[in-house]
């Protein structure tokens, strides 16, 4: 019997919705990269983009335990030498909470042009508000994450 391999056209993408408030960054965002990978499906296949889209929310209400918000750092690089510029985790949730969360994801991604391609299928938003309606996301559960920081 031959091994079964979805064709592209075959795949049927869902639309998910996470609130990230309260959640851990990373615990969040490995989820996140495996439903955009697709492994949740039983038809997953490594090279295909079998995933489905992802809207996260709340992305400014995200938290990262222990000291990661000060000695994580950022690193982007402007291509000329001695161009590399470096903030900390902490300042990046600050001013550009959306971006923290979307390279979190992305750092669990595949680093070729099939992660980039499931990298497009995420959609991020700092407040509450998102413009995805129209695709009736199903909200996705995400056990474990959530931050016992704070609940005493």
């Amino acid at each position: 019997m031959p091994t079964y391999s979805p064709k592209t056209k075959d795949i049927e993408r869902a639309w998910h919705v996470v609130d990230a408030e309260g959640l851990i960054l990373g615990r969040m965002a490995t989820e996140v990269a495996r439903v955009l990978r697709g492994k949740h499906k039983p038809e997953f296949t490594p090279h295909l983009d079998t995933g489905d889209h992802v809207i996260i929310v709340n992305a400014e209400k995200v938290v990262l335990t222990g000291n990661k918000a000060a000695d994580k750092q950022v690193y982007r690089h402007s291509g000329y030498p001695g161009g590399l510029h470096q903030t900390s985790y902490g300042r990046l949730l600050e001013t550009q909470p959306a971006e923290a969360v979307r390279r979190t994801v992305k750092g669990m991604l595949p680093k070729n042009r099939l992660g980039r391609q499931m990298l497009r299928k995420l959609k991020v938003y700092a407040g509450p508000a998102h413009p995805h309606e129209a695709q009736k996301p199903q909200p996705l559960e995400i056990a474990g994450a959530r931050s016992h920081i704070g609940d005493s």
